[in-house]
């Protein structure tokens, strides 16, 4: 087991699938200890456009872990202990407006949380292992992603002639069920535009860290509610990821090379300052 305070550190962390880092060279995989268990799995370390980037598999590398047993908490906690501030989450969608078919890359800047069972919040009062107890703290979600992020990622699309949806709201169901066509006719009536399964609580405690998230969105269907036909399968899903996974990853390297990192106290972003000055009642790593 690596001690993190000796790790190898890294600037950007990269919250997705294996296909996004397994063929860089000079790779280094290290174990991290939280107070709240295990992360998803372990972190690769790499380096991409000079940047040192630390990448997690979200549902762990052989992709066994299902939406709602993901271990946010340590996930997120993972990353800002190896120096981590800014963040990337791309993540797989469904669209809610036929004109966000599959290939769509939408960059959000709204969140609305439909999940039922996922804990949210680094600060419920309980007693941490070290004995430390969090207070309870309310942090600004009003605007969930990093303005700055957003502008890197839109930038980067735009650069691989992928032209993004600039904004949207990403609907977040608990899964691992796909939504039932009422639901998929009800999130689409609120004017929301495509809803996904892993968007939060990502978001929502990396504000509680104060790291900057940005989400990058990529359609692989449309939602039930927004066709006529049988609905999603979980193998059209991969399939459309799989026809994307490269121009995905050009535009997060690119984004990567371009967000403007900083030590913590410089950055210029609302994400920085989240907690205002607040006590936590705990160590920050």
């Amino acid at each position: 087991m690596v001690n993190t305070a000796n790790a190898i550190r890294a600037e950007i962390g990269v919250i997705g699938g294996s296909g996004l880092y397994s063929f860089l060279d000079h790779v280094t995989e290290i174990q991290v200890d939280t107070p709240y268990g295990a992360p998803s799995d372990s972190l690769f370390l790499g380096e991409v456009a000079g940047r040192r980037v630390a990448f997690l598999p979200r549902h762990g590398r052989g992709h066994h872990l299902p939406p709602h047993r993901i271990n946010y908490r340590a996930n997120l906690w993972a990353l800002r202990s190896v120096g981590v501030r800014q963040v990337l989450g791309p993540c797989a969608v469904g669209g809610l407006r036929a004109e966000y078919g599959p290939g769509t890359l939408l960059v959000p800047d709204q969140l609305v949380d439909r999940t039922k069972a996922r804990t949210q919040t680094y600060f419920d009062g309980l007693p941490l292992p070290d004995g430390s107890v969090p207070n309870v703290v309310h942090v600004s979600l009003a605007d969930p992603y990093c303005p700055t992020g957003r502008a890197v990622a839109l930038k980067a699309a735009r650069g691989r002639d992928w032209e993004p949806v600039d904004g949207g709201t990403l609907v977040v169901v608990e899964g691992p069920r796909f939504s039932t066509r009422a639901e998929s006719l009800w999130h689409a009536a609120q004017g929301w535009s495509v809803v996904g399964m892993t968007g939060h609580p990502e978001a929502a405690l990396a504000r509680e860290l104060e790291l900057c998230y940005t989400s990058l969105t990529l359609v692989t269907d449309l939602d039930a509610g927004a066709e006529t036909g049988e609905g999603v399968s979980h193998e059209e899903v991969l399939q459309v990821f799989a026809a994307n996974v490269d121009r995905l990853r050009g535009v997060l390297f690119d984004a990567i090379a371009g967000l403007p990192v900083a030590a913590d106290g410089e950055r210029e972003c609302l994400c920085a300052g989240a907690l205002g000055g607040m006590d936590p009642g705990i160590r920050l790593p």
